[in-house]
């Protein structure tokens, strides 16, 4: 067993084997600046009220623009979408996130979402709880742009991209 400084790496490293989907967390600060990131930390809370949770790291611009929006998009990759992973993890925060992808705005607000992706939900936040480095950020889904042909998703495992079939 790992000693109590070294849980932390040893949990990263176990974590590595859990599959998961690859979804991309976007916002649109007060300012009009989107922000974007990737993420594989979402998930279902309750269909009633139809309602996700994504876990965001609390030094994230993306996380810092909720300070000044309550609109959040999840968007779920397509198996093909790499590059749109890539570019929202890897590009750093003074550089166009959006340049790949056909990204589009949604409402008044012109929250950036992406819809060739899976699907897109388009929450309105309801609750931030802080933990360690992230923030457990739950919101109440506004609405829904699903994929209709069902390609596969991106999935990340053991540190890289892979493909269901």
């Amino acid at each position: 067993m790992a000693d109590s400084k070294d849980l932390g790496t040893a949990m990263k490293a176990g974590m590595r084997h859990l599959a998961s989907g690859v979804a991309i967390a976007a916002t649109r600060d007060a300012d009009g600046i989107p922000h974007a990131m990737t993420v594989t930390s979402i998930t279902s809370v309750s269909d009633q009220p139809a309602s996700l949770l994504v876990c965001l790291h609390r030094d994230s611009t993306t996380f810092k623009s909720l300070d000044t929006t309550d609109l959040i998009s999840l968007s779920v990759l397509r198996k093909d979408q790499q590059d749109i992973s890539d570019r929202c993890a890897f590009t750093p925060d003074d550089q166009d996130r959006f340049v790949v992808g056909g990204w589009q705005n949604y409402g008044e607000q012109q929250l950036p979402y992406l819809p060739t992706a899976l699907a897109s939900f388009v929450c309105r936040i309801t609750r931030k709880v802080d933990y360690g480095t992230h923030c457990i950020v739950v919101g109440d889904v506004m609405d829904v742009v699903a994929e209709q042909d069902q390609p596969d998703p991106l999935v990340y495992c053991r540190g890289e991209y892979k493909t269901l079939c």
